[in-house]
């Protein structure tokens, strides 16, 4: 089969799209045929290489896809070929206490199909059926395969770890990226009131097509204080950043007393200043958030399968593309996921 991978760790000139050895479904494991990917940034993290992960080289990377089950492994029960199903990347152990109590995502043995182990982004791929929903027939092939790490990261950080309510209001950063204009759509489905930042017209208009009330350019004004002009210096209930240095000080500005920062990353880098003082002065929760637990993806997914979440698709690459795709990420270009599918789909 062909594959996007890289033998070492570097710029966009390490990834190559070209043969590699046919996977084989293991024991509980579930061999599918590729048909649409997905790019997210832990793949520019992961190809420049992430501090105390040790990966097999050459290394497949992608944690997202969907395509047409070829092939079970032994003891698999719930898929069978011809099934369409979707990759859910999260890896837990089922035993630790965190498993045992439904919070596989806190699992002690946490792992990402395509960080710590080899990705999806080939023309076959086997992953364990643990790690994999299924797919309603009709669904296209490139909302199945870009919709669930990115859905399911933005529904737990606002259902689940903000438990935010109808009438609260919410400022997500970074409005035009995968979690960002999935956590627009969700808080607006939940009822709130949505601003939203992200760094040209067409990002903005995107992200109000998506559900923003209020949308700021944060390459032109100062978000905090747009914030406070906004809401007449009351701030907002949460804030949504998965940004990190450049913005944590202006997020926590941007909270009303009482308010709640939500995280599930830190693109500009993990180690702002605490803001001890202004947590405690008025008494805010800074809350993380990785992934989800089983039933939290099924919940959103429904929602996507149905139609009430839509993810944005800005491109469509065959993999042998896949530079190009990481620079879109990279680079900011456009709104919404980057698609790649093997070159034999095109």
């Amino acid at each position: 089969m062909k594959a996007i991978q890289f033998g070492s760790h570097g710029d966009r000139d390490v990834i190559e799209y070209g043969e590699f050895p046919d996977p084989e479904p293991a024991r509980g494991e579930v061999l599918f045929d590729v048909k649409a990917g997905a790019l997210n940034h832990l793949d520019i993290w992961t190809r420049r290489g992430l501090p105390g992960i040790d990966l097999e080289m050459p290394h497949i990377p992608g944690s997202d896809a969907a395509g047409v089950v070829e092939a079970v492994g032994e003891d698999v029960t719930r898929f069978e070929p011809g099934d369409h199903v979707a990759v859910s990347a999260g890896v837990a152990c089922g035993e630790c206490e965190f498993c045992r109590n439904g919070e596989a995502s806190l699992c002690t043995s946490f792992h990402i199909i395509g960080e710590h182990v080899r990705g999806v982004h080939a023309e076959r791929a086997a992953v364990p059926a643990s790690n994999l929903v299924p797919v309603p027939d009709g669904v296209d092939w490139a909302v199945a395969g870009s919709v669930s790490l990115v859905f399911q990261t933005a529904w737990r950080m606002l259902q689940t770890r903000a438990d935010v309510e109808a009438g609260e209001t919410v400022l997500v950063l970074g409005a035009s990226g995968g979690v960002g204009h999935a956590a627009v759509q969700i808080a607006d489905h939940a009822g709130c009131e949505v601003f939203a930042t992200a760094s040209t017209e067409e990002k903005l208009s995107h992200a109000e097509d998506c559900g923003a009330d209020h949308v700021i350019d944060y390459e032109t004004n100062d978000f905090a204080a747009e914030i406070a002009e906004l809401t007449g210096k009351r701030g907002v209930d949460v804030v949504v950043d998965h940004v990190g240095e450049a913005t944590y000080p202006d997020s926590l500005k941007s909270l009303a007393k009482g308010g709640r920062l939500v995280t599930c990353g830190a693109t500009t880098g993990p180690n702002p200043g605490a803001g001890l003082n202004r947590i405690f002065w008025n008494q805010l929760s800074v809350l993380g958030s990785t992934m989800a637990t089983p039933g939290e993806v099924d919940d959103v997914l429904e929602l996507v399968w149905d139609g009430t979440f839509e993810p944005r698709i800005r491109e469509t690459l065959p993999m042998s593309e896949a530079p190009r795709a990481h620079e879109l990420i990279e680079n900011r270009e456009g709104f919404g996921k980057v698609v790649v599918k093997p070159d034999s789909e095109f």
